[in-house]
């Protein structure tokens, strides 16, 4: 059977479109009936193609590919996006592109999976062609019966011609791409997959303004939790309502979030990773916050504020924090173009040794306790580091060799965090029952400089006294 349309004749379809039809829904699958097999590819107006000029950050992921190019002469680069993942039966989770894909195509949260990025060989530099599958030809079914990228069902995907001009890529369909087994593919390649994760270290000047564009949003949804913290501490599951409160403002002023927003009230707070969220914001306790806005480029902020929420600190609460704020502020002292970055978690851990030396917490002295060899006793109430790498993943440059992260040296462009803490849990009995459960951490995003590093969320109140003036303003 077959329907002509207003561009041709739609293929041969299964009377109840079986194969074309998602996997897992057999028992739910309708019949298309004649009438709508013969009349679906007409009456449609002409789709313009949508053309738009050239996105602002294509020119700086044009240099990104450029010094790909550079790096490996000769050889065909292949960056694959990667496919949906599938979260229970025939949902998927919201599409991500790799992250090297997305800095190298400039391709934004609107990228296609499936798609590739392949570096051709060209003379003594590459000529760049984007893959990807373009919109459906409303004669084939793949338009209306094809769940998983029919446009009936996911929405308009754009032409080849449109993203051409929009990202100053050449393009081509994902068909006509074949893999060679000399190809080097990110993620499979180990040369190729550290070069493109240190290429992030430093930053360019569209990147610099989209992680401070991150970190305003962020800031906003931080004051919005203040703001709900009464909803919070009347819910059974007060956590929650702060996570809920911070993903609205992240979706609808950014992408999402950057990663799984930790809301960890009360003993909660001691663990580090903590995001199941479903306790109880109880007044006297501590919370600590730790979130950030991805905005539409993908780039992520990453902060940490611990609020009282009462609005005030306990003496004890307060001499913790505080304590938490000296060291961050010795890590940002630390942090100067030259250094080396674990320098930064030095200057922090020696802030902390002293402290809960001075406290009594410790069985030998702050000076025993920062031996590298025999020492160590402090970090069993900071057992992180105190910074990483920040830009388009929240911990970025992962595949970075040591000798360019760790023991790296601190550039103009590089973009991290310091984030200290001091945690005692609840059935920690090495220390006295004042501080069990509590847990404290502190966390800004710094741009290094040519002058030295700025706080890009300092705006965000970090002292004590300046968290509950924040938390009276935004209460009253």
């Amino acid at each position: 059977m077959s329907a002509t349309g207003e561009t041709g004749t739609i293929e041969t379809v299964p009377q109840d479109a079986a194969a074309a039809q998602p996997q897992g829904v057999a028992n739910r699958r309708q019949r298309f009936g004649q009438g709508f097999l013969d009349s679906i590819s007409g009456g449609w107006a002409e789709r313009p193609d949508d053309a738009a000029s050239q996105r602002p950050q294509a020119a700086f992921a044009a240099d990104r590919r450029r010094a790909v190019s550079a790096a490996f002469p000769g050889r065909r680069i292949v960056v694959p996006a990667g496919s949906l993942k599938q979260r229970s039966n025939d949902t998927d989770y919201p599409f991500r592109p790799h992250s090297a894909f997305a800095h190298l195509t400039g391709w934004e949260n609107d990228s296609e999976p499936g798609s590739v990025l392949v570096l051709d060989p060209d003379g003594s530099a590459h000529t760049a062609t984007l893959y990807f599958r373009e919109r459906a030809d409303r004669t084939t079914p793949e338009f209306y019966a094809d769940a998983a990228i029919g446009e009936f069902w996911i929405g308009p995907r754009p032409s080849l011609g449109a993203v051409a001009a929009d990202l100053g890529l050449a393009t081509a369909h994902i068909d006509a791409f074949t893999a060679t087994d000399d190809d080097l593919t990110v993620g499979v390649d180990d040369d190729l997959t550290r070069f493109v994760s240190e290429l992030r270290l430093v930053k360019d000047a569209f990147e610099i303004e989209q992680l401070r564009l991150a970190v305003r949003v962020t800031a906003d949804g931080f004051d919005d939790i203040i703001r709900e913290l009464p909803r919070a501490t009347a819910h059974a599951r007060g956590e929650r309502v702060v996570e809920g409160v911070f993903h609205q403002r992240a979706r609808s002023d950014g992408n999402g979030e950057g990663y799984d927003t930790i809301a960890a009230s009360g003993p909660h707070a001691c663990y580090l990773h903590w995001t199941r969220n479903d306790g109880e914001v109880v007044p006297g306790d501590l919370i600590l916050v730790d979130a950030g806005v991805e905005v539409d480029t993908f780039y992520t902020a990453d902060i940490t504020r611990t609020l009282p929420v009462s609005g005030r600190f306990t003496p004890v609460q307060r001499r913790v924090y505080e304590a938490v704020r000296e060291a961050a502020d010795a890590a940002f002292a630390a942090a100067r173009p030259g250094a080396r970055f674990r320098e930064v978690h030095e200057a922090a851990m020696t802030v902390i040794a002293a402290l809960v030396a001075e406290w009594g917490l410790l069985p030998v002295s702050a000076e025993e306790a920062l031996d590298a060899d025999r020492g160590g006793h402090h970090r069993r109430y900071m057992v992180h580091g105190t910074s990483h790498h920040l830009g388009i993943d929240v911990h970025d440059c992962a595949q970075a060799r040591r000798e360019m992260y760790y023991d790296g040296i601190l550039e103009p462009g590089m973009v991290f965090t310091i984030e200290p803490g001091l945690y005692f849990q609840i059935d920690d009995v090495t220390v006295p029952e004042e501080y069990r459960g509590i847990g404290v951490r502190i966390e800004d995003d710094i741009l290094m400089t040519g002058d030295g590093p700025v706080n890009l969320s300092a705006d965000i109140p970090r002292t004590a006294d300046d968290v509950e003036a924040w938390m009276t303003r935004l209460s009253r």
